[in-house]
């Protein structure tokens, strides 16, 4: 098993109350890192907007699994962690307002100690389109790009990102550290996201403010890398989802959250020192 951050090393995960975030926090923890699992509850009206447009029963009943999933807080996560030994708090942050890096980065400091490894998990999704289709080949329900649809998720998925890297710079500067991880998380492909194009397009500006984030930081002693999970099931995906997994020439698994966190984690090791400026597709 590779070597690890030990216990004097402090992870922000973003969006940690469910799925490959919340894998990523106990996971992390168990390897001896202070985590601060940052959430935010998914509102009702978000919720709505993503189920009134499908009548597929099972799209739909997935649709909500997913939809209450995101409407967690973080306490389960961090009494897990805590109940196996480690140190973890939760904080909810609303990530497109502007001024929640800082308070994130403050919030850690205080309560774990100085933060050297940020998870940009977190995401505004939605599904928006070109096309005047009211659902995916999924069932799941599509809306025309809108600048609501466009700001949500840029706002959470590119410019957060790009904050809280740029906060975890400014500090480690300030403190004279010299070790430190970044880890993105991307999705979409070669000709964009059809049926999800801003959270496409949002994703594609995150994984350049990443490596761009492995360049310049890398005086520091930070690595910078993005994952590309496969498909992975925290809770949307469907009969239908894991037939289309098994008949593709480039998708090979359903995952787990708690796979893709392993590889979330290595990068986060000491093993993984020469491997920045990333973008790891996985399988």
């Amino acid at each position: 098993m590779p070597e690890t951050p030990g216990t004097s090393h402090v992870a922000i995960v973003t969006g940690a109350n469910q799925g490959i975030g919340a894998a990523t926090a106990k996971a992390l923890a168990a390897r001896g890192v202070a985590v601060l699992c940052t959430y935010l509850r998914l509102r009702d009206a978000d919720a709505t907007d993503a189920t009134d447009a499908t009548d597929a029963t099972e799209a739909t009943d997935t649709t909500d699994r997913y939809h209450s999933q995101r409407s967690l807080d973080g306490t389960d996560v961090v009494d897990e962690i805590r109940r196996a030994g480690g140190r973890a708090e939760a904080f909810e942050a609303d990530l497109s307002d502007p001024d929640a890096p800082a308070t994130l980065f403050d919030i850690a400091e205080e309560r774990l100690g100085p933060v050297d490894i940020l998870i940009n998990n977190a995401s505004g999704w939605i599904q928006d389109t070109f096309t005047p289709n009211p659902a995916d080949q999924f069932g799941r329900p599509l809306q025309p790009v809108t600048a609501h649809t466009w700001s949500r998720q840029f706002s959470v998925d590119a410019m957060a990102p790009a904050l809280l890297i740029g906060e975890m710079a400014r500090r480690h500067r300030a403190r004279g550290a010299d070790w430190g991880r970044i880890v993105g998380l991307t999705s979409g492909g070669d000709l964009g996201f059809p049926g999800e194009v801003s959270y496409g397009a949002a994703k594609a500006a995150q994984t350049n403010y990443t490596l761009s984030a492995a360049v310049e930081l890398a005086p520091l002693g930070i690595t910078a890398n993005v994952v590309h999970p496969p498909v992975t099931d925290t809770g949307w995906v469907t009969d239908e989802v894991r037939q289309f997994v098994a008949s593709s020439a480039t998708h090979f698994h359903v995952a787990d959250p708690a796979d893709v966190a392993k590889t979330i984690v290595f990068l986060t090791s000491a093993d993984a020192a020469l491997v920045t400026g990333n973008v790891i597709t996985l399988r």
